[in-house]
């Protein structure tokens, strides 16, 4: 199954996510494939939904044929070309170009493996379609999320699904665990999902108030005295502080949960826990770097550099063979 994709859809997977691209090619074979597909697949339904080439009500009409196309409820594929042009990354451009090539490969697995597919990537474009409707459609300059439930469901329906899916190739294609620790580990890895949404939100606020979205609930904002509008005024910073560590806690709360579903991971999976190490290592660096910094500021957007990245792989690399090492690493 490991030829599942060729060089050129390799090289689109890659040019998508060239961080995310080093813990993939390091995931064991018997599940990179699948994991690696489910990316594509989700990284195309986020570009229909994120498209400037498109009016919302177009943007959502594509997604929604996206949908039933990859959930077999369709046997046309969108076209979804029209979008290409507009996008600046041009791997993306060239998933939206290849869209059915990609979702024709999830046809090479065994049924169970679709049916996992096919049932994250639904949940994932629920999350994308709920989003298009509530920010690109609404009325406002700025939307907002309204709760922190519609947060957390959003952060699962976006992130936290994968931790599960996941999860359910590790069990299936790589070791086992009783029902108990079983439960245990689809707990963690969904928090563990959801640690790497909630970084992207806390670090893009700016970034998404251009777009008219506002991912800090607006019920917690007038808890504060504070308004979706206000955060776009860099000197509310102080103001905004006491929310913004609230939820960057959560965060360090999810990357716990995330540290431990490591440790439950067999020691003898070298490949999987290093792949599962790096991004929250970084995740660790990034909630470390977000504190005391002025994330309303838009040219101070926080990026962990590609070099900085390059010494972690190898850290990551040298420590994981060793207990004591990769405990060490993940704890600092």
């Amino acid at each position: 199954m490991s030829g599942i994709f060729n060089s050129e859809l390799d090289s689109i997977l890659e040019g998508t996510s060239r961080s995310f691209y080093l813990s993939l090619k390091e995931l064991p074979r018997a599940i990179r494939p699948q994991v690696s597909l489910l990316y594509m697949l989700a990284r195309t339904s986020d570009t229909i939904a994120d498209s400037e080439g498109g009016e919302p009500k177009e943007l959502l009409e594509a997604l929604e044929s996206y949908d039933d196309f990859t959930q077999g409820r369709s046997s046309d594929a969108p076209e979804l070309s029209s979008f290409s042009q507009f996008q600046s990354n041009k791997s993306e451009g060239l998933l939206l170009k290849n869209v059915e090539t990609v979702v024709s490969r999830i046809e090479g697995f065994s049924d169970s493996d679709q049916e996992a597919i096919r049932s994250c990537l639904g949940i994932i474009i629920s999350g994308q379609i709920l989003d298009l409707n509530r920010f690109s459609l609404a009325e406002e300059d700025i939307a907002s999320i309204e709760k922190d439930d519609e947060l957390d469901d959003y952060a699962y329906r976006v992130a936290g699904s994968v931790g599960e899916f996941w999860t359910q190739m590790s069990l299936t294609h790589l070791f086992k665990l009783e029902s108990e620790k079983e439960n245990e580990l689809f707990e963690k890895g969904v928090r563990f999902g959801k640690s790497l949404q909630m970084i992207n939100i806390l670090r893009d606020i700016p970034s998404d108030l251009a777009l008219g979205r506002c991912y800090i609930p607006r019920k917690s904002l007038e808890e504060h005295k504070l308004s979706p509008q206000d955060l776009l005024d860099n000197s509310k910073m102080e103001s905004f502080r006491p929310l913004y560590d609230e939820y960057l806690d959560l965060t360090s709360k999810y990357l716990e949960s995330a540290i431990q579903y490591i440790e439950m991971i067999p020691h003898s999976q070298f490949r999987l826990r290093g792949s599962c190490m790096l991004p929250v290592i970084i995740g660790k660096r990034t909630v470390s770097l977000l504190r005391g910094r002025n994330v309303l500021d838009r040219k101070d957007r926080i990026k962990i550099d590609r070099s900085e990245i390059k010494e972690l792989v190898k850290k990551v690399v040298m420590a994981v063979p060793f207990k004591e090492s990769s405990k060490r690493l993940l704890r600092v």
